[in-house]
């Protein structure tokens, strides 16, 4: 699985725990499914290509100010909660984030 294709997986189970967890929606409410279709616009336009490096350390901030606090709020309750639903892809996460 390329680097891409693996971040937009890793966004859209960040995000579906926070919609469902944080905002308590049985299903993805139409702001999360906004956040996710977005994210997956921006990966697919990143310009670093398949040598990106996480986008917090990342010297080309592409989202719009708005989504990017909304991006960094969901990465901030997901985050550490991924560890318990998410275990091995929150690994692999920490481990590319280092590199």
């Amino acid at each position: 699985m390329s680097r891409i294709a693996y971040e937009k997986k890793t966004v859209a189970k960040m995000i579906e725990l926070y919609c469902r967890r944080k905002e308590q929606h049985q299903t993805l409410c139409e702001a999360c499914k906004e956040l996710i279709a977005y994210a997956h616009r921006r990966l697919d336009g990143c310009k670093y290509g398949e040598q990106k490096s996480s986008c917090r350390r990342c010297t080309t901030h592409c989202y719009h100010p708005k989504m990017r606090y909304k991006i960094r709020e969901v990465m901030r309750f997901s985050g550490p909660r991924m560890l318990f639903f998410h275990p091995i892809m929150a690994l692999k996460h920490l481990w590319a984030e280092r590199r």
